[in-house]
């Protein structure tokens, strides 16, 4: 059921709203994808309309989507996105700190 905002639903006991990153439970283990493969996903879906016969005028909300995943994708090329994803929960939070920790270390003993 939808509230009178429009952007709340009530499921069950829990208010789903998306702003306050209360999602449905369908979310709960749903794999996030990074703003370089989003991007990937778009400018090959712009490439597609642009060669299709009948190519149509994209949205407003793709073009500033395909733009904002321009401007903050740190990663720009295929390979490179892949090797994130491989890296990606090699190490704990902790095992990671303490790498960061040590180099650290090693940077300040070198100035």
């Amino acid at each position: 059921m939808a509230s009178s905002g429009g952007s709340t639903t009530t499921v069950g006991d829990i208010e789903e709203d998306a702003s306050q990153l209360l999602f449905p439970k369908e979310f709960e283990n749903a794999e996030t994808l990074l703003n370089s493969e989003v991007h990937m996903l778009l400018e090959h879906r712009k490439q597609q309309n642009e060669s299709a016969e009948d190519e149509q005028e994209l949205s407003e909300v793709f073009m500033k989507t395909l733009n904002y995943t321009a401007r903050f994708s740190r990663f720009k090329n295929r390979e490179t996105i892949a090797s994130v994803r491989s890296v990606e929960g090699r190490f704990e939070d902790e095992e990671l700190q303490q790498i960061l920790d040590d180099i650290q270390t090693k940077r300040s003993f070198q100035y």
